[in-house]
């Protein structure tokens, strides 16, 4: 009788075992998952851009960083949210990326650490790609050469974008 109880016990031991283990294997196919969405789905860049076609009044204007000289085109940031409105003024040549020597400083785990880079070329600005792991995305379109950018595009690098502005 005593070895019954003990048999069952084990029984009921191993099947509480079985069950934290499937559950453990499935949380961790759903966070896979989750990092293989996150990593394919598209840019925010379409959404933060019909946001700028429907009219949406401009974000309020919070702590403005300045990087070379005024009055030229700048980047100011449409997303995230926490971020909304911070601006950069455009040099004549400067990085983008996770980097302490970058130019613009973007603090986002989907950013390289040289990330892409903005230069002048004609009187024009454009930007090239520098072989960064997710892409860099000018109007929801993927960066695979240098591309020219007006006033009004949108750019992401990782998960920021940023609007070229006056």
């Amino acid at each position: 009788m005593v070895q019954l109880a003990t048999s069952l016990d084990n029984q009921n031991l191993l099947r509480a075992l079985e069950v934290f283990l499937v559950a453990l294997v499935w949380l961790f196919f759903f966070r896979v998952i989750r990092a293989v969405w996150v990593e394919v789905r598209p840019p925010r860049a379409r959404a933060a851009l019909a946001d700028v076609q429907v009219g949406l009044p401009p974000p309020p204007q919070r702590q403005e960083k300045t990087k070379g000289k005024r009055g030229g085109l700048r980047l100011t940031v449409v997303e995230p949210e926490h971020q909304r409105g911070e601006s950069f003024d455009l040099a004549s040549e400067l990085t983008v990326g996770r980097a302490p020597g970058c130019g613009v400083r973007v603090e986002d785990a989907y950013t390289s650490n040289l990330h892409a880079r903005l230069f002048r070329r004609d009187r024009s600005l454009w930007i090239e790609d520098l072989g960064s792991t997710n892409g860099t995305w000018v109007n929801g379109d993927r960066v695979v050469e240098p591309h020219r950018l007006r006033r009004g595009d949108l750019l992401q690098v990782g998960g920021t974008v940023f609007e070229v502005t006056r």
